[in-house]
This record gives C-alpha cells, structure tokens and sequence, in this order.
C-alpha cells in the first residue's frame, strides 16, 4: 500500500505539480505581477511619509512644510499606484510572448498596452477636456490586466505563428523589422478591441470594464478576499511547497490581481481617511501568514537552533534561522527536509490555517489594526514588517501571537525529528565504533 502511495506521488502528484508550477501562463502572471512591486514599494514610502499614524509627527510637518505637505508627498503615491494596472498588463503579455519562439515581446507588450486603454471608458470633464481616469490604469484594472494580458498575447502570437506579417528584408534593422511584423496583428487586434467597445455600449453594461467586474472581479473578490478563500489558498501554497515548488509563487500569481486590488482600495481608505475596508490583502498574507517564510517556518528553525539534541538539526537550524528572520525558508525547506516528508507535512499545513484565522478573527474583531495598503518589502523582519503594515503596535503583537501559536505547533514535531536525528547519529556512531574496533 505505502509503495502504491509513494508511486502515485512521485509519477503523478509530482509531475502534475511541476506543469503546474512550468506553466507559461502561470509563469507570465507570476513575472508580469512581479513588474509592479517596485512602484508599490516606492509609492508606499512615500504614504508612509504622507500618513504616518503618530498626530506629532503630522503636526510638525505641517507646521514646517505647510498645511498640504501631505498633498504634495502624496504625487508620487498617486503616479506609481495609479498605473500599477497598466503596467501589469504590459509585463504579463511580454513575460508570456517571450516564452513563445519567433515572437517579439516588445511589440506584443505594446499591442496589448493599446488593447487595454482601449477598454478603459474616456472621461470629459466640465471644461470639455478628454482624459482617461487613473483609477482604471491602477488596481481596479487589475483584472483587465491580466486577461488582455493573456488572450491579447495569445491571439497575437497565433497570428505570428500563422504568418500573418509583413516580411522586410535582411537588410532592415531589426527593431524596423519587428514594428512592420506587428502592423497586421495589431490592427486587427485593436480593429476587434474597438468593435467590442462599440457593442457592449449597446448593452446594459455600457463598457467593457463593468462586464468583467460584474462577471469575474467582484465573484472572485467575493470568495478569494474571504477568510474562506484565503484557506484554500494557503492550502496550495503548501501542498505544492511539499512537492519542492515554490507554493507562494505559483498561487500569488494566481490570486494577485484580487490580494493587489483590495490593498488598493485599503491604499485609498487611507488616503481619503475613511475605515478600511479589507482584511485579506497582499499584506495580510505577506506579512502576518507567511512571515517568517510559508509555514511560518522561523519557529522551526529557531527550535532547531537553540533546542535541538542532534547534531544534523542543529547545524541545520544555524543555517537556516538567519535567513527566516528575513522570511526566506528554503534552507529549512530542503535541510531537514519538509519536501516529501510526510510528518513535516502535517504542521507545515496546519500553522498556516491556524495563522490566517487568528490574523483574521484578530483585524475582523478590531484588536488588531487592519493593512493601510503599504507595501512592506516581502524580506523585512517579523515584528517591523507587522508595525508597518498597519502603522500600529497591535501589528507587531499580532505576529508575535502567531510565532507562538505556529512554534506551539511545530514542537511536537520538532521533537519527532530530532529524536529520529539523533538514534540515527547515535546508530552511525556506533556502527564507525564497531568498525573501529574490528579493524584494530
């Protein structure tokens, strides 16, 4: 029975995973999204400069800088968190058209760049001025984003690989060359964006943008922004990681445009000193259920480190506890190992459930200050990454909560671990004794 199981495992579940895990589509949203970190990180310094939560600090700077200081810092918050869906949309189609051969990302990423504004519903202002709204280029264009950065992308490489292209000579520089490949595609790809737009105006809808928050933003956002979503989703960020793929990964790109948006719209609440909204955001899941690394595997790795008999595991622990403060678990991960073992499995599943509902029950019953949608670099250390991303102290007691939590449940295993470690070296050391003396 146990051979049948481990065959299922290694010529099945492992091969399904790691298609999974390669899979082009997945890959171009986890790469595409990963485009826009640096504009939220940015944007974020800037709100945390704009709207740090201690009222002296606000009033000094607005006695020594003006009662709209925070107006003024708050420009760069608007220019990088306002095109974070415009942006997304051009890095998921040149991640997925580059893995394509005879394709030029470049001009695919422009294309679906001008299906996407294309969609996007012009406004008119008093003054008789034409301009298109921020808001749809930022988080709430996510979900726009990533399906013209998808099918865009698709129907364009199709039509590459069907030779449907204009063929200059060798002798034309390639960048001339690659812009003249792209005028048939691209015309008729903005020929159909641009019908589209026409007939869903006849439609009850009116525009593109509502059909897809109508029929797949706001279903989406309705189970995966729940605490119910967020398990499942935490479930398969470990499942795969117990295969050696990178879980945090393959779902985060998954789940993206829905954990970016609602730390969008928490961004805005901010901004706009209204309550915030959302519980489950990107920060919720960065900074409270996968600190310490997925699995919350700091609390291992620390037990390893201080507690551990045997020799194996305490080497380990060195190894590994410097990187978990930084929320990087690959050494603890593949060391002791948790990938395919199944005691390992159970904790490395069950903290991360437990996590999300104390995180949750703790935001959702107000004893723990919700995410102000600042985006806390993914490598901050416990405790800081908690005070930041909800500009309070209850942040920082919350992770600390979960630490003991998670390590409470890790112990019992642990101690399994090491006591296995330890007859093992004890057997080896016995075996090398035994040997010595036969040889003497």
């Amino acid at each position: 029975m146990s051979e049948k199981k481990n065959g299922f495992v290694q010529n099945t579940l492992i091969p399904l995973a790691g298609k999974m895990a390669a899979s082009r589509h997945l890959v171009a949203l986890r790469d595409g999204f990963a485009l826009v970190m640096p504009l939220i990180i940015i944007g974020s310094v800037f709100m945390i400069v704009s709207q740090f939560p201690i009222p002296a600090y606000i009033n000094w700077m607005g006695s020594v800088f003006g009662p709209n200081w925070a107006t003024v810092v708050g420009w760069a918050t608007n220019a990088t968190f306002n095109i974070i869906g415009m942006v997304a949309c051009i890095g998921i189609s040149y991640q997925l058209a580059k893995s394509y051969d005879g394709v030029d990302a470049l001009s695919a990423s422009i294309i679906s760049l001008g299906a996407f504004l294309l969609t996007i519903p012009l406004t008119t202002d008093k003054a008789g001025n034409v301009f298109v709204p921020l808001t749809m280029l930022g988080s709430m264009g996510l979900f726009e984003a990533l399906l013209v950065g998808l099918f865009i992308t698709d129907f364009y490489v199709w039509m590459i690989h069907k030779n449907w292209q204009f063929h200059m000579p060798d002798t034309v520089p390639p960048a001339v060359g690659n812009a003249f490949s792209a005028l048939i595609p691209g015309f008729i790809i903005i020929a159909l964006v641009w019908l589209l737009r026409i007939a869903v105006g006849f439609t009850f809808f009116k525009t593109i943008p509502n059909i897809i928050t109508v029929i797949l933003a706001k279903p989406l956002t309705a189970v995966g922004g729940t605490i119910w979503g967020e398990l499942v989703a935490e479930f398969f960020v470990s499942f795969l990681w117990l295969f050696g793929i990178h879980g945090a990964n393959v779902v985060g790109g998954i789940m993206a445009p829905i954990w970016l948006g609602q730390m969008g719209q928490n961004a805005a609440a901010v901004k706009a000193n209204k309550p915030i909204p959302n519980i489950v955001s990107q920060q919720f899941v960065d900074n409270f259920v996968h600190a310490g690394g997925s699995g919350e595997t700091i609390s291992l790795a620390l037990m390893m480190f201080f507690l551990a008999k045997s020799a194996n595991l305490k080497a380990i622990g060195r190894l590994a506890a410097a990187p978990a403060i930084f929320n990087i678990n690959e050494p603890i991960m593949f060391g002791v190992p948790i990938v395919l073992n199944p005691v390992m499995a159970i904790p490395f599943i069950l903290v991360p459930l437990v996590t999300v509902v104390i995180s949750y029950v703790g935001m959702d019953t107000g004893l723990v200050a919700r995410t102000m949608g600042v985006a806390v670099p993914w490598t901050t250390p416990p405790i800081i990454s908690g005070w930041l991303a909800t500009g309070h102290i209850s942040g920082a007691v919350l992770q600390l909560v979960n630490f003991v939590v998670g390590g409470a449940i890790w112990y019992p295993f642990f101690k399994i671990a090491d006591r296995q470690a330890l007859k093992q070296e004890k057997e080896v050391a016995d075996k090398e004794a035994a040997e010595a003396a036969a040889n003497n």
